[in-house]
């Protein structure tokens, strides 16, 4: 059963910094799809600058005809914070046998202590981590036990069980970021080429992220 990937994230906007990395994980991973889960309300952020409605038109938009990635909304039909240990919960109660993998960046992997029931998250999806320059992994911590425990020797296994691994996974490095992008547009300069056409129309047409 191939596994299906989880990318959370509060896409405002959504760019080519979450797509490519995206897309590339499906491929190289085989993984059977890769699920963009919107936050509603993010535990450990600001809030979004866009209301939750105008984030999903621009991710519906972003991923019109892409059929290896799709649009989960578990999260902005839930109330309170959009704990990712709660979605995978949810996940699981609907596909009990099928394996799941979080997909995060090496920042989030050490910053996970932080996060609501983190402990649970091993035990409900694989982790599968991007990695990113400037970040090392600790030679110590309950984050170095974390990888110790379940490191996984081959992409292969992501897909042999549910849950329980971590794989580390080269992705293209591109230094895009939702701040930059809502600084250029605050400022009337394009985002061309640094989001999808489809994106960049959403945002005009909906006057996003511009100062009055």
């Amino acid at each position: 059963m191939k596994a299906i990937g989880i990318f959370g994230g509060t896409f405002d906007p959504v760019h080519i910094g979450h797509l490519r990395p995206a897309l590339e994980l499906k491929t190289s991973l085989g993984l059977a799809e890769v699920r963009m889960v919107p936050c509603r309300i993010p535990p450990h952020r600001n809030s979004p600058v866009v209301k939750a409605e105008q984030r999903v038109l621009m991710l519906q938009a972003a991923l019109e005809g892409v059929g290896e990635l799709s649009l989960d909304l578990r999260e902005m039909e839930r109330e309170g914070p959009s704990y990712m240990a709660d979605t995978l919960t949810s996940l699981r109660c609907e596909m009990p046998e099928q394996p799941l993998c979080l997909i995060i960046g090496m920042d989030a992997l050490l910053g996970l202590p932080s996060w609501h029931r983190w402990t649970e998250l091993i035990e409900l999806a694989h982790l599968v981590v991007m990695a990113r320059p400037g970040y090392e992994l600790p030679n110590e911590g309950v984050v170095a036990e974390l990888v110790a425990a379940h490191r996984l020797s081959s992409a292969d296994e992501l897909h042999g069980r549910p849950a329980g691994g971590i794989w580390f996974s080269e992705v293209s490095q591109l230094d895009v970021s939702a701040t930059a992008l809502r600084a250029l547009i605050a400022k009337g300069r394009t985002i061309r080429y640094l989001t999808p056409d489809a994106v960049c129309e959403v945002i005009e047409r909906e006057g996003l992220y511009q100062i009055n």
